[in-house]
């Protein structure tokens, strides 16, 4: 199946659908990390004298944390079928394919910016951004 092309009109209409999901995934993140850090704190006090934490504590944000990889999946996988390309977990960072004078680019966007205003080539990346500078 062919990729879809955007035009930069159609990025920032995707955005309605895109934002939302985008700002889940960068809100699960978030959280992740913190369970990540909980946990290995966690595991320290319980393997020392216990720190008033038991092994349910533990479980419990095993759990959660199981949770919220399962809801960063199912958010990845919503952002492909509207036609993003992720591109970082943690800043909401997506491309939309492109195209500028006839050559392929990518629109790129990320949570937190209020549209999609910028391109790069597909072999620039995010350091490599420009305004989008054409018209429809």
């Amino acid at each position: 199946m062919p990729e879809r092309s955007f035009t930069p009109a159609e990025a920032n209409s995707a955005l309605e659908e895109v934002r939302p999901v985008a700002d889940r995934l960068v809100a699960v993140r978030v959280r992740m990390r913190e369970l990540e850090r909980s946990q290995g704190e966690l595991v320290l006090a319980i393997g020392g004298n216990g720190g008033g934490y038991a092994a349910t504590d533990l479980n419990a944000a095993q759990a959660e944390l199981a949770g919220l990889a399962e809801a960063a999946v199912a958010c990845v996988e919503r952002l492909e079928e509207l036609g993003a390309t992720l591109k970082d977990l943690d800043l909401g960072l997506l491309d939309f394919p492109s195209e500028r004078d006839g050559v392929a680019v990518l629109l790129c966007w990320h949570v937190g910016e209020e549209s999609v205003a910028f391109w790069h080539g597909l072999e620039e990346g995010y350091g490599g951004r420009k305004p989008i500078d054409w018209g429809e």
